[in-house]
């Protein structure tokens, strides 16, 4: 009988592990689920106009919704701020200047060629390769999870995409499809789900 019920023991043992295994598998999975779900919100706003202008594969900044190459021929620079002469802060100050419908921001410039956001024929990157660039550390200033969510959440030019101001014509620039409030609600699920990516290109 001690034989007998040293085996149960185990039995129930290994029943509880098994049944603690799949589980933990499961919250994993439904985390990573909402964790994409998240990232898609997330990648809607970078690949809007507002942010996606500003993050190009070409050597020049792209202006308005139809995301045309940027006017009297300004060029990235050597350090994404333009050249001398027609560098970004010539024109680009500190805030919108809704009288001329030149948008502002501190620190205005191109983001470095490695975060771009869009192939060499202005097509958007994929949902997956967007991913798979701002979490690699190596590109991303070493920022990881907090870090990403901080920099959505705080630096300048990426609250400006939500305050961008008037277009020449008078017309206010359209937002992001989300809130900023609403981005950043979305990065902080997906940095708490550990910043899954989706598969594939």
């Amino acid at each position: 009988m001690p034989g007998i019920r040293a085996g149960l023991v185990v039995s129930a043992v290994v029943a509880v592990s098994l049944t603690v295994g799949v589980l933990v598998n499961a919250h994993d999975s439904n985390s990573t689920a909402q964790g994409l779900a998240a990232w898609e919100q997330v990648y809607s706003v970078l690949i809007s106009p507002r942010c996606i202008n500003c993050h190009t594969a070409t050597n020049y900044p792209q202006q308005g919704d139809d995301r045309h190459r940027h006017v009297a021929n300004v060029v990235r620079g050597p350090e994404g701020k333009g050249v001398p002469g027609l560098n970004c802060a010539s024109c680009h100050q500190e805030t919108n200047a809704d009288s001329t419908g030149v948008p502002g921001g501190h620190n205005w410039h191109l983001a470095p060629l490695e975060m771009r956001w869009q192939d060499t024929n202005d097509r958007p990157l994929s949902s997956a390769d967007v991913c798979r660039q701002i979490t690699d550390r190596k590109r991303n200033h070493n920022l990881d999870g907090p870090g990403l969510l901080k920099h959505h959440e705080e630096e300048a030019l990426v609250k400006w995409a939500w305050n961008p101001g008037r277009r020449p014509d008078g017309a206010m620039r359209t937002l992001p499809p989300l809130t900023h409030e609403q981005f950043v609600a979305a990065t902080r699920r997906w940095v708490e789900a550990g910043t899954p990516c989706p598969q594939g290109k």
